[in-house]
Order: C-alpha cells, then sequence, then structure tokens
C-alpha cells in the first residue's frame, strides 16, 4: 500500500511538472502563435487636424513588414515605427498593415480630417 501511493506522487507530481512545461511555452511563444498586432498607435480615429504633417508611432511586434497607406516603413527591433505623413486637405484615411514571417497580418484604419486652416 506504501508503495502505491509513492507511486500515486511520482505520477501526479511529473504530470505536474509537465502541466506547467505546456502552459510556460504556451505562455513565452502566445505573441508567435497569435500573430502580429498593431498596438499603441498615437492617432485616433475621426480626429480633426489644423496642422498638415502627422507623426505617426506605434508597435506591431513580430512583424516583418509594415505598410502605411502602401508604403513600406522601417521598424526597430521590438517591433516600434516611427513614420511621418502629409495629410490632404479634407477627408484623409490612413490605412496601417502589418505580416509577420508566417503570414498573419493585422490592418488598422483611421479617418482623419485636415481642416487646412
Amino acid at each position: 500500500m506504501k508503495n502505491d501511493v509513492k507511486k500515486t506522487i511520482k505520477i501526479v507530481s511529473l504530470l505536474a511538472l509537465f502541466l506547467f512545461i505546456i502552459i510556460f511555452a504556451f505562455f513565452r511563444s502566445r505573441e508567435l502563435v497569435f500573430g502580429v498586432k498593431i498596438k499603441n498607435i498615437n492617432i485616433v480615429d475621426g480626429t480633426k487636424f489644423i496642422g498638415s504633417i502627422l507623426p505617426i508611432t506605434g508597435n506591431a511586434k513580430n512583424a516583418v513588414e509594415i505598410t502605411i497607406n502602401g508604403r513600406e516603413i522601417s521598424v526597430d527591433q521590438s517591433g516600434n515605427f516611427n513614420e511621418t505623413i502629409v495629410l490632404l486637405s479634407g477627408y484623409n484615411i490612413v490605412d496601417i498593415k502589418a505580416k509577420d514571417k508566417f503570414g498573419h497580418s493585422d490592418e488598422k484604419i483611421y479617418k482623419l480630417m485636415y481642416l487646412g486652416l
């Protein structure tokens, strides 16, 4: 009976260890599994601007390609990007797309108004 208890404790502890390893591995790799996400963009949809120059900053971790309105921009090792665009008078659309090396993509579209005063 003592041997059965020892075996049960060994099996339970091994299962707990394997479960811990699986959960740890999932949390360490979840950004790769779920793909790229565009975050922390400094513009707000529907905003009205007086100046025509618009700096855009944000983050897209694990992205290998980021485009703003179809034009590819550079990204650093952490996924941060910083780009400046010029707004035309009136209604403007800013389309930000990011792709990772596995083909996952994310897209954010912002509709802005340049008043041109």
